[in-house]
Formats: C-alpha cells, structure tokens, sequence
C-alpha cells in the first residue's frame, strides 16, 4: 500500500464533543423543531430522536416529512456564541497530526462552517487538505454508502488507500465494506472484527500507524 490518505471524523475523534457541544446541538434541534413545527418540547424531543433512528440523521426526516430548509437547519442547530469555551482538545493535536505522513481529510456529517470553525479554533485547520462536510454528501451522511461514493469521487481515491479514523461503529463498518482500513477512537472493551485498530486516542496515531502495515 502507497503512502495512505487519512480520512478522519471530527466530533468525539479530534475532540471531545461530548462535553458540551453535542448537549447544545441537540437542544438546539430540540428548540428549532418546537418552532418550526410548532409542538411541545417533549413532542420535538420524540421527533429528533425517531428521525435520528430511522433516518441516520435528524434533518433527514424533517427534509421528508416537513419540507425543513436544510441550509437555514444547519446554520440554526450549530450557532454557537462561545465555542471557544466548549472545545475540548489536547493541545498536542496539531503536532501530532503533523507526524502522520499521507494527505489528511476532514470527513464529517457536521456543516461545513461549523467544521472549519472548529478546525480554526484547534489551530489544526492547514494539517487538512479539505473538508468534506455533509452539504458535500448531498446531506447523506456516514454511514450510507452515498457519503462514502461522493467523497471518494471527489478526490479520486481509492478506498484501498483510505484511512477512515473514527467513533463511530458504523462508520467504520461501511469503510471497511468499501476496502478501507478503520482505526476505531475508543476505550470501550472488545474490538470488532471491521476495526483494524483501537485507539484510546488520536494522539496515538502516528506512533501506532505502522501497525497498519502502510507504507511511508
């Protein structure tokens, strides 16, 4: 295998979106649904979650059922006024990042401009080549095969020389469908047989990616 491109998620892989950015985007959800719909709070909850489910991701369903502008959704679910004080990343990052020979893609089912906006406030953003955000998918994000297509056109690659570095089963299950290799961001015990590596860290990459067998 030539020299590997890195294709790596970004909520909960480059940092931790857990803590309180993942809390505010689904509040967000909650409160636009709530508006949009006009329903209660625990009515725009339900709806959230059973679009989640069934459609891989919220908006999904609202583009289906309610005819939601999915530009004006993204734009209002991922407004932040302090984002800054919400990340939650190791300073090592980019240093890190730097270390991992092969071309690097953000690939992420968050809007573009949020994706950036974080990229930028983790002094990360020229480690990428590019971002590939869901507006790129046609808003059909990982894991559906779509994502990965649209994303492997693009750039021309061949998921044979792909990398995906994810939280995400899922996501990992569908790359490795496609030939990729899969590096799973984790500390939950037991591998599955899709994840070529567990990582309990990010940082932990350039030092472990020989293990991979890729080559320099």
């Amino acid at each position: 295998m030539r020299t590997p491109i890195w294709l790596f998620d970004l909520d909960n892989t480059l940092h931790n979106a857990s803590a309180h950015i993942f809390p505010h985007i689904n509040s967000a959800m909650t409160a636009y649904i709530e508006r949009h719909l006009r329903v209660d709070t625990a009515e725009a909850n339900r709806l959230r979650m059973h679009y989640w489910q069934r459609y891989g991701a919220t908006l999904l369903g609202l583009i289906r059922h309610h005819g939601t502008d999915p530009a004006h959704f993204l734009a209002e679910t991922h407004r932040f006024d302090r984002l800054h004080d919400m990340l939650v990343f190791d300073r090592a990052l980019r240093h890190r990042l730097r270390q991992l020979p092969g071309r690097k893609i953000v690939f992420s089912n968050g809007p573009g401009a949020y994706a950036r906006a974080v990229l930028n406030l983790m002094g990360v953003e020229r480690c990428f080549d590019d971002v590939f955000a869901v507006e790129e998918m046609g808003l059909q994000p990982k894991p559906q095969t779509a994502a990965f297509r649209r994303l492997l056109i693009a750039h021309r690659l061949d998921p044979r020389r792909c990398v995906l570095v994810e939280d995400s089963l899922e996501n990992l299950h569908a790359a490795k469908r496609l030939g990729m290799k899969t590096v799973w961001i984790s500390r939950t015990a037991g591998r599955p047989h899709y994840v070529d590596m567990q990582l309990g860290s990010v940082l932990q990459l350039p030092r472990k990616a020989t293990r991979l067998g890729l080559s320099r």
